[in-house]
């Protein structure tokens, strides 16, 4: 074993792969390779969460200083006992730890990674493994416990009672956790878990930003917009947001356009057309861009463990408006101050409202965010926590 190797497992990763945990997770093993630590990633070859189909081909790569090791997704279940599963959830019941394996099994499992880890396990002096809820997280976390870190990216939601995660969240070496609420969550639900350290996130401070350049080459002119970035599907909150904003638009007096961008099916009402805008998938630049032209940033997500988005909002100077139904952005809003919370579908039409009629007020309410962000959650001082809670490792 190596004191300076270590293994990352995700389920999917490379600079394709949308979403906040993955993009984190990425620049994770970037920045423990450039403090000299030999980083290698096991995951699979699927760049999505909708199919799991086999994208990347199999075998080793390197991204940058890491390498990357992929293994192909097997994914031949018919799906009933995860359906089974979800439904028992949507009426509020518990399943059985023998049904909830059976859930856990049916859907993405590579075999070949976890067979990897078993054979190649000893040479690293962690495993870290992330987020809780995927297979790939729990086949690797029971390889070698005594040398596994979870980064379980817990929130409040039914699966984070299960008891197949026991073992995982109680029996490993050490927790890497994202906040305090997601600490306190932890407590509440698995009171006996390992130790776990508050490392944070790390979030990239943008280079300069060209919003006029951005309005330009998508036709919004000096037209305020809201901006709503990263997975468009009813588990985020997209759906119910676009529907609340097509009814506020449809109420008339309104000065206030909807831009998103990432990767989901969008369908817009007709009768809205000229007040939403798709850009689809847009390179880091063109994000910073959006984020920097934007009068507000839309976090309607009830399930988040960090938001990386309303950091990068923050730190472009842009307004936050967000679900109070997630504790952990919640905190987040009221310690900075640089964020207006909805609890209803009337009060975020109120808060689109302000923004449209009070552009001044809601830049003067943004303007703590950037110092929040960069008093809290730098890389340099998220990695410095990462190897400190390393250290503490046999």
């Amino acid at each position: 074993m190596s004191d300076r190797r270590i293994a990352l497992v995700p389920p999917r990763y490379g600079p394709d792969v949308i979403g906040g945990a993955e993009a984190s997770f990425r620049e994770v093993a970037a920045g423990l390779a450039s403090r000299g630590w030999e980083v290698d990633v096991y995951t699979t070859c699927a760049i999505d969460h909708f199919t799991w189909a086999n994208h990347y081909p199999a075998g080793d790569s390197h991204d940058g200083d890491v390498r990357v090791r992929r293994y192909p997704v097997v994914n031949d279940t018919s799906g009933a006992d995860r359906a089974l599963v979800d439904a028992m959830v949507a009426r509020g019941e518990m399943p059985t730890l023998p049904e909830q394996e059976r859930w856990m099994n049916d859907g993405l499992r590579s075999p070949e990674l976890f067979h990897a880890l078993i054979d190649e396990s000893d040479r690293y002096r962690a495993v870290v493994v992330t987020p809780y809820l995927f297979w790939t997280s729990f086949a690797a976390a029971a390889v070698a416990p005594e040398r596994t870190i979870v980064r379980p990216c817990l929130h409040d939601e039914p699966q984070a009672r299960f008891e197949l995660f026991s073992p995982m969240l109680e029996g490993s070496a050490r927790l890497w956790l994202n906040t305090e609420p997601e600490r306190d969550l932890l407590d509440s639900l698995f009171p006996g878990h390992a130790p776990g350290d508050v490392v944070g996130e790390g979030v990239t401070i943008p280079k300069e930003a060209d919003p006029a350049g951005f309005r330009a080459r998508h036709g919004l002119g000096e037209r305020r917009f809201v901006l709503y970035a990263g997975r468009r599907e009813g588990a985020k909150g997209w759906e119910r947001l676009l529907d609340t904003f097509s009814a506020t638009v449809r109420k008339g007096n309104l000065d206030l356009a909807l831009v998103t961008i990432g990767v989901g099916d969008v369908h817009i009402p007709a009768d809205v057309a000229d007040s939403v805008f798709d850009l689809g998938r847009v390179d880091d630049r063109e994000r910073d861009d959006a984020f920097a032209a934007a009068s507000g940033y839309l976090q309607p997500s009830a399930l988040e463990s960090f938001s990386r988005t309303i950091m990068e909002a923050w730190l472009t100077g842009t307004l936050v408006i967000a679900n109070a139904a997630s504790e952990v952005v919640a905190w987040h809003c009221e310690r900075s101050g640089a964020g207006l919370l909805y609890d209803d579908d009337n009060e975020l039409e109120q808060c689109l409202r302000f923004l449209a009629e009070a552009p001044e007020a809601a830049a003067t309410l943004a303007a703590p965010g950037r110092d929040y962000v960069l008093d809290n959650y730098t890389w340099e001082a998220t990695l410095d926590r990462m190897e400190a809670s390393l250290e503490q490792m046999p």
